[in-house]
């Protein structure tokens, strides 16, 4: 018996119950298929500004104080998040107060007001989290590496926007923005944790079941080309260069993607990877670094990120790109196969113990379209994984004309690195 249910109401809303009867806790969850990759040059930022305004009031709760001071009444653990893709909002409560908190939640997705004079004050707040990522090189460099593989195109722009966007906007182009993508068909309700199932669908169908239907703005498809290694180089004077070093790769939906899982987890994932045993073990040159692959509906990529030793930045580079050159080489030996194996399937297992972890796993499985698949046969996929299936995709992926570099640090010139920057 499979381990959740899912119902459609007739408006197109999904619905994921996932009981877990020994959870102290149950979240619920909402995700709409709206993220910054919906946008367009002239609203970029408006799904995650659209993101804050919901939490400043709707017609029950007219003020952020009242949606606040609610929640916290309960106890729960609340907010939200925005991405290329998805954008979400949950409450984590006890289980006798998940219905108080599903109102909530369920009244700031579908009756908020936007308030002029909030949606003015939170232009500043915005601002100001612009002006945060920016004095933060460890997450800004990650922004230049999309920038860099997708260039002008909602792929490369950032999340948050730009200050001049952001002041532009005005409260019809954020009703007609939500109008075109808060719909119940782009919409999933994930509850996880301990509940009554019975009751939590007739809850759920109670406080969704009357959104009208809508059509819904779809997004523009990546367009990716590349031919020769490309580099951004930011200048800026600090103590620590900052990198993101990777490859183009491929979708969330390609059958290579566990086998790039346990690839990325060998070269880059835990103390025990090649590339911490390398940097930080023998050369002594990062305090962090780590692999990830980053995996979309319609685009993805394997990188490498790392705070280096300003000194030591073209060493690094070359001891890393040596690792991949490596992995496409020869075969993983069955010890680091069955190390990584154990690192993600377990890792998987352990975050899996709260509700909200659980109440993810299902609904972007759902959001974007998937079959869902439980957790054991999520760890059945990644002990699938042969030797040879991360030599295919390591020759697939590992190449001049998919690689990028992104660095912050006292560098000027993106030439000085032309020497080092291929396989």
């Amino acid at each position: 018996m499979k381990p959740f249910k899912k119902y459609v109401l007739k408006n197109g809303l999904r619905i994921i119950l996932v009981p877990e009867p020994r959870s102290l806790a149950v979240t619920a969850l909402v995700l709409v298929e709206a993220g910054s990759k919906y946008e367009n040059k002239k609203i970029n930022g408006i799904s995650h500004f659209l993101e804050h305004l919901c939490f400043k009031g709707t017609s029950k709760r007219p003020t952020p104080l009242m949606i606040a001071s609610e929640l916290e009444s309960i106890g729960a653990v609340f907010s939200a998040f925005t991405s290329l893709e998805l954008t979400g909002y949950f409450a984590k409560v006890s289980s006798d107060k998940i219905n108080q908190a599903l109102d909530v939640i369920s009244d700031i997705y579908i009756d908020s007001i936007f308030d002029e004079k909030e949606l003015e004050r939170e232009k500043g707040v915005i601002m100001e989290e612009i002006n945060m990522d920016e004095d933060n090189p460890m997450k800004k460099v990650q922004e230049i590496f999309e920038e860099l593989l997708y260039g002008d195109q909602p792929a490369g722009w950032s999340i948050a926007g730009t200050k001049e966007i952001i002041r532009s906007l005005d409260r019809r182009v954020v009703i007609d923005y939500r109008r075109a993508h808060y719909v119940p068909q782009a919409t999933a309700v994930v509850v996880a944790g301990a509940f009554n199932e019975a009751k939590m669908l007739k809850e759920i169908k109670k406080c969704f079941g009357g959104i009208s239907e809508g059509g819904k703005t779809n997004k523009i498809k990546v367009k990716e080309a590349q031919i020769s290694p490309n580099a951004a180089i930011h200048f800026k004077e600090s103590d620590q260069t900052h990198l993101v070093l990777g490859f183009r790769a491929f979708d969330m939906f390609d059958k290579r993607r566990h086998a790039l899982a346990v690839l990325s987890k060998i070269i880059g994932g835990g103390m025990g990877s090649r590339l911490f045993q390398k940097i930080r073990g023998e050369l002594g040159a990062a305090y962090y670094i780590y692999s990830e692959e980053f995996l979309l509906t319609d685009h993805g990529f394997l990188a490498v990120s790392a705070g280096v030793d300003n000194t030591k930045v073209k060493k690094v580079i070359g001891a890393i790109l040596d690792e991949f050159r490596k992995i496409k080489s020869a075969p993983v030996s069955p010890e680091e196969l069955r190390r990584a194996k154990s690192h993600i399937t377990g890792k998987l297992m352990i975050e899996l113990e709260t509700s909200d972890a659980v109440a993810g796993f299902y609904g972007q499985q759902e959001i974007f379209k998937e079959k869902i698949i439980t957790p054991k046969e999520a760890i059945k996929k990644i002990e699938a994984v042969t030797a040879g299936d991360i030599l295919n995709v390591a020759k697939d992926i590992i190449n001049d004309k998919g690689l990028n570099l992104a660095l912050i640090g006292p560098f000027k010139e993106s030439k000085e690195f032309e020497s080092v920057l291929k396989l």
